[in-house]
Protein backbone atom coordinates (compact mmCIF):
# COMPACT_ATOMS: atom_id res chain seq x y z
CA UNK A 1 0.00 0.00 0.00
CA UNK A 2 1.31 3.44 -0.96
CA UNK A 3 2.59 5.73 1.78
CA UNK A 4 0.40 8.65 2.71
CA UNK A 5 3.40 10.91 2.23
CA UNK A 6 3.65 10.14 -1.46
CA UNK A 7 2.43 12.71 -3.96
CA UNK A 8 -0.78 11.64 -5.70
CA UNK A 9 -0.27 11.69 -9.48
CA UNK A 10 -2.67 11.28 -12.40
CA UNK A 11 -1.41 10.30 -15.83
CA UNK A 12 -3.34 11.37 -18.93
CA UNK A 13 -3.00 9.19 -22.03
CA UNK A 14 -4.59 8.80 -25.45
CA UNK A 15 -2.77 5.77 -26.83
CA UNK A 16 -0.50 2.86 -25.94
CA UNK A 17 1.01 4.48 -22.89
CA UNK A 18 4.64 3.36 -23.04
CA UNK A 19 5.70 6.40 -21.02
CA UNK A 20 2.90 5.59 -18.59
CA UNK A 21 4.44 2.14 -18.15
CA UNK A 22 7.82 3.70 -17.40
CA UNK A 23 6.19 5.86 -14.73
CA UNK A 24 4.30 2.88 -13.27
CA UNK A 25 7.50 0.83 -13.10
CA UNK A 26 9.36 3.65 -11.35
CA UNK A 27 6.53 4.29 -8.90
CA UNK A 28 6.58 0.63 -7.84
CA UNK A 29 9.82 1.31 -5.96
CA UNK A 30 9.17 1.66 -2.23
CA UNK A 31 11.24 4.84 -1.98
CA UNK A 32 9.71 6.59 -5.00
CA UNK A 33 8.10 9.85 -3.79
CA UNK A 34 4.95 9.64 -5.93
CA UNK A 35 2.11 7.19 -6.45
CA UNK A 36 0.05 6.95 -9.63
CA UNK A 37 -3.48 7.02 -8.28
CA UNK A 38 -5.41 7.53 -11.54
CA UNK A 39 -5.03 7.14 -15.30
CA UNK A 40 -7.44 9.08 -17.52
CA UNK A 41 -7.89 8.77 -21.27
CA UNK A 42 -10.03 10.57 -23.80
CA UNK A 43 -9.97 7.30 -25.79
CA UNK A 44 -11.80 4.38 -24.18
CA UNK A 45 -9.80 1.95 -26.34
CA UNK A 46 -6.39 3.30 -25.30
CA UNK A 47 -4.05 0.49 -24.30
CA UNK A 48 -2.75 2.79 -21.58
CA UNK A 49 -5.96 2.11 -19.64
CA UNK A 50 -5.28 -1.62 -19.78
CA UNK A 51 -1.72 -1.07 -18.56
CA UNK A 52 -3.07 0.83 -15.57
CA UNK A 53 -5.73 -1.77 -14.78
CA UNK A 54 -3.11 -4.56 -14.86
CA UNK A 55 -1.19 -2.60 -12.23
CA UNK A 56 -4.24 -2.06 -10.03
CA UNK A 57 -4.50 1.64 -10.80
CA UNK A 58 -7.89 3.34 -11.05
CA UNK A 59 -8.86 4.40 -14.58
CA UNK A 60 -11.35 6.75 -16.19
CA UNK A 61 -12.37 7.04 -19.84
CA UNK A 62 -13.58 10.54 -20.58
CA UNK A 63 -14.37 11.09 -24.26
CA UNK A 64 -14.00 14.64 -25.54
CA UNK A 65 -16.69 13.76 -28.09
CA UNK A 66 -19.26 13.83 -25.29
CA UNK A 67 -18.68 17.55 -24.70
CA UNK A 68 -19.67 20.55 -26.77
CA UNK A 69 -16.44 22.48 -26.29
CA UNK A 70 -12.83 22.12 -25.21
CA UNK A 71 -13.55 24.11 -22.07
CA UNK A 72 -16.48 21.86 -21.13
CA UNK A 73 -14.31 18.76 -21.52
CA UNK A 74 -11.50 20.34 -19.52
CA UNK A 75 -13.88 21.29 -16.72
CA UNK A 76 -15.11 17.68 -16.54
CA UNK A 77 -11.52 16.49 -16.52
CA UNK A 78 -10.68 18.93 -13.72
CA UNK A 79 -13.53 17.57 -11.62
CA UNK A 80 -12.39 13.97 -12.12
CA UNK A 81 -8.88 14.89 -11.01
CA UNK A 82 -10.06 16.97 -8.06
CA UNK A 83 -12.32 14.19 -6.81
CA UNK A 84 -9.34 11.81 -6.87
CA UNK A 85 -7.29 14.27 -4.77
CA UNK A 86 -4.67 14.51 -7.49
CA UNK A 87 -1.69 16.74 -6.71
CA UNK A 88 0.30 16.50 -9.96
CA UNK A 89 -0.59 15.61 -13.56
CA UNK A 90 1.66 13.85 -16.07
CA UNK A 91 0.74 14.02 -19.75
CA UNK A 92 1.93 10.88 -21.53
CA UNK A 93 0.82 10.98 -25.14
CA UNK A 94 -2.37 12.87 -24.28
CA UNK A 95 -3.45 14.18 -27.67
CA UNK A 96 -5.52 17.10 -26.45
CA UNK A 97 -4.50 20.74 -26.13
CA UNK A 98 -5.46 21.86 -22.65
CA UNK A 99 -7.26 25.18 -22.37
CA UNK A 100 -5.61 28.11 -20.56
CA UNK A 101 -8.38 27.90 -17.97
CA UNK A 102 -7.46 24.32 -17.14
CA UNK A 103 -3.73 25.04 -16.98
CA UNK A 104 -4.41 28.00 -14.67
CA UNK A 105 -6.23 25.65 -12.28
CA UNK A 106 -3.08 23.52 -12.01
CA UNK A 107 -0.24 26.07 -11.76
CA UNK A 108 3.15 24.36 -12.13
CA UNK A 109 1.39 21.03 -11.49
CA UNK A 110 1.32 19.59 -15.03
CA UNK A 111 4.28 17.79 -16.61
CA UNK A 112 4.59 16.92 -20.28
CA UNK A 113 7.16 15.02 -22.32
CA UNK A 114 7.99 16.13 -25.86
CA UNK A 115 10.21 14.24 -28.34
CA UNK A 116 12.63 17.04 -29.16
CA UNK A 117 15.08 19.33 -27.42
CA UNK A 118 12.73 22.21 -26.73
CA UNK A 119 12.45 24.99 -27.66
CA UNK A 120 13.44 23.43 -31.01
CA UNK A 121 10.85 21.48 -33.02
CA UNK A 122 7.63 22.12 -31.18
CA UNK A 123 4.42 20.56 -32.47
CA UNK A 124 4.10 17.45 -34.63
CA UNK A 125 6.29 15.40 -37.02
CA UNK A 126 9.35 16.43 -35.03
CA UNK A 127 11.60 13.53 -35.99
CA UNK A 128 11.33 14.05 -39.73
CA UNK A 129 11.72 17.78 -39.24
CA UNK A 130 14.92 17.22 -37.25
CA UNK A 131 16.29 14.96 -40.02
CA UNK A 132 15.33 17.45 -42.71
CA UNK A 133 17.01 20.26 -40.78
CA UNK A 134 20.27 18.31 -40.64
CA UNK A 135 20.72 18.65 -36.88
CA UNK A 136 23.35 16.46 -35.24
CA UNK A 137 21.37 15.95 -32.05
CA UNK A 138 17.73 15.71 -31.17
CA UNK A 139 16.24 14.25 -28.01
CA UNK A 140 13.41 14.73 -25.57
CA UNK A 141 12.28 17.20 -22.94
CA UNK A 142 10.16 17.05 -19.82
CA UNK A 143 8.71 20.45 -19.06
CA UNK A 144 6.14 22.21 -16.93
CA UNK A 145 3.04 22.88 -19.03
CA UNK A 146 2.02 26.39 -19.97
CA UNK A 147 -1.05 27.38 -21.97
CA UNK A 148 1.04 27.71 -25.16
CA UNK A 149 1.83 24.43 -26.89
CA UNK A 150 5.16 22.83 -25.93
CA UNK A 151 6.21 25.79 -23.80
CA UNK A 152 7.11 25.99 -20.14
CA UNK A 153 10.06 25.58 -17.76
CA UNK A 154 12.32 22.64 -18.62
CA UNK A 155 12.80 20.00 -15.94
CA UNK A 156 15.15 17.60 -17.75
CA UNK A 157 16.37 16.81 -21.26
CA UNK A 158 18.13 13.92 -22.96
CA UNK A 159 20.21 14.41 -26.10
CA UNK A 160 20.17 11.72 -28.79
CA UNK A 161 22.59 11.86 -31.75
CA UNK A 162 21.34 11.46 -35.30
CA UNK A 163 22.98 9.13 -37.77
CA UNK A 164 23.10 9.84 -41.48
CA UNK A 165 20.86 6.88 -42.29
CA UNK A 166 18.22 7.67 -39.67
CA UNK A 167 14.57 7.60 -40.63
CA UNK A 168 11.83 9.20 -38.60
CA UNK A 169 10.99 5.75 -37.21
CA UNK A 170 14.51 4.77 -36.16
CA UNK A 171 15.11 8.15 -34.56
CA UNK A 172 11.75 8.01 -32.79
CA UNK A 173 12.59 4.59 -31.32
CA UNK A 174 15.91 5.79 -29.86
CA UNK A 175 14.36 8.94 -28.48
CA UNK A 176 11.50 6.97 -26.94
CA UNK A 177 14.03 4.87 -25.02
CA UNK A 178 15.40 8.10 -23.54
CA UNK A 179 11.89 9.33 -22.74
CA UNK A 180 11.41 6.26 -20.58
CA UNK A 181 14.49 7.26 -18.57
CA UNK A 182 13.93 10.96 -18.07
CA UNK A 183 10.18 11.09 -17.40
CA UNK A 184 10.36 9.02 -14.19
CA UNK A 185 13.38 11.08 -13.13
CA UNK A 186 11.50 14.34 -13.68
CA UNK A 187 8.53 13.05 -11.70
CA UNK A 188 10.84 11.92 -8.89
CA UNK A 189 12.46 15.36 -8.69
CA UNK A 190 9.17 17.23 -8.72
CA UNK A 191 7.43 14.95 -6.21
CA UNK A 192 10.36 15.01 -3.79
CA UNK A 193 10.75 18.79 -3.99
CA UNK A 194 14.29 18.50 -5.34
CA UNK A 195 13.13 20.46 -8.38
CA UNK A 196 11.25 23.72 -7.92
CA UNK A 197 9.78 26.18 -10.40
CA UNK A 198 11.24 29.66 -9.96
CA UNK A 199 9.73 32.08 -12.44
CA UNK A 200 10.14 30.38 -15.80
CA UNK A 201 13.01 28.12 -14.79
CA UNK A 202 13.22 24.86 -12.88
CA UNK A 203 15.89 24.96 -10.19
CA UNK A 204 17.44 21.81 -8.74
CA UNK A 205 18.56 21.50 -5.10
CA UNK A 206 21.96 20.15 -6.11
CA UNK A 207 22.81 20.50 -9.78
CA UNK A 208 25.92 18.33 -9.31
CA UNK A 209 23.92 15.36 -8.06
CA UNK A 210 20.89 16.00 -10.26
CA UNK A 211 22.02 16.92 -13.77
CA UNK A 212 19.27 18.47 -15.86
CA UNK A 213 20.79 17.13 -19.09
CA UNK A 214 21.23 13.43 -19.75
CA UNK A 215 23.14 12.42 -22.89
CA UNK A 216 22.57 8.96 -24.35
CA UNK A 217 25.22 8.17 -26.95
CA UNK A 218 23.27 5.47 -28.80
Amino acid sequence: MASASKMRVAVLVSGSGSNLQALIDAANAADFPAEICLVVSNNADAYGLERAQKSGIATKALSHKDYTSRSAFDEALHEVLREANVELICLAGFMRLLTPGFVDQWPNKILNIHPSLLPSFTGLHVHQRAIDAGVRFSGCTVHIVRAEMDEGPIVVQAAVPLSQDDTADTLAARILASEHIIYPKALEWMASGKAKVVGERVMLDDANDLPNSIHHPS
